[in-house]
């Protein structure tokens, strides 16, 4: 569908896309990976970090097909500045220059996408389709435990969603096979929500735990009362050709790691 300006870039074939978002209508959405790009080495190819050192003109590019495979011109595509917060913006207006900083964002204005970006924690894509509102959330273990999801319902409310209308589905995220953490940062993260204990399991020794996020950001959005809540079951360290992550990238001494986006956008 198209909004506003023709995009002019190419748009990225290969887009992971959810059957819960995609029944709604009139919406466009996508959890990009790392295919189709411009990028190269350890960016390939699809690199969307504005933050990273890749060639900007390259990142620049890549954002472009993104935007186009939404529908929108590049200037519509909005993604905050991630700080690992519990803080949801609404937007009306494309950002430019300034960016907010905050991990979620919400808009009921179509032609103008949302976005996040990630290379491991969990992408959340939300959509009242009745009221016309739609968000996305960047939930790490700081954000899912801090209170991104329930604050971007909180915002999505304020735009006249209700969430139980509410779908909200999970991208790419790094799964529990993969994610070990220290006991110490599980015992604090059950101390602040009891019912995020059964989400850690025994680690390989006592000092370790094995972390289920996708599970964990589930559990916060049934509790919070969203209508639906979905993961698309796929992780981001087990897939190296498909999705970065921040993860591997550490475990092989990589100076950095490129960035994917989830972005959903209202017709």
């Amino acid at each position: 569908m198209q909004h506003t300006d023709t995009p002019t870039a190419r748009p990225v074939a290969d887009v992971l896309q959810s059957a819960a978002l995609g029944g709604l209508g009139g919406m466009s959405h996508g959890f990009f990976g790392r295919r189709g790009g411009v990028s190269d080495g350890i960016y390939a190819d699809l690199n969307v970090g504005i933050g990273s050192s890749d060639d900007p003109a390259r990142v620049h590019e890549n954002r472009a097909r993104v935007a186009a495979s939404l529908g929108v011109a590049p200037d519509r595509l909005a993604t905050p500045i991630q700080v690992h917060s519990p803080t949801a913006v609404v937007v009306e207006e494309p950002f430019g220059t300034e960016r907010p900083r905050a991990d979620a964002v919400v808009t009921r204005r179509p032609g103008l996408a949302v976005g996040v970006l990630t290379a491991d924690c969990g992408p959340v894509l939300f959509a009242d389709r009745e009221a016309g509102v739609v968000a996305a959330a960047h939930a790490g273990w700081r954000g899912a435990t801090g209170g991104v999801l329930e604050a971007t319902l909180e915002a999505m409310e304020r735009c006249g969603a209700r969430r139980e209308r509410v779908v909200a589905v999970l991208g790419p995220t790094i799964t529990q096979a993969n994610y070990e953490v220290d006991a110490a940062m599980a015992e604090t993260v059950a101390a602040g929500d009891p019912g995020a204990a059964p989400f850690f399991a025994p680690g390989v020794s006592a000092e370790k735990r094995q972390f289920d996020l996708p599970g964990l950001i589930l559990m916060r959005l049934t509790r919070a009362g969203v209508g639906s809540a979905s993961f698309v079951g796929r992780c981001t360290y087990g897939a190296e050709a498909d999705w970065f992550s921040y993860r591997r990238t550490t475990h092989r001494g990589e100076p950095d790691y490129g960035r994917q986006i989830a972005a959903i956008v209202l017709g």
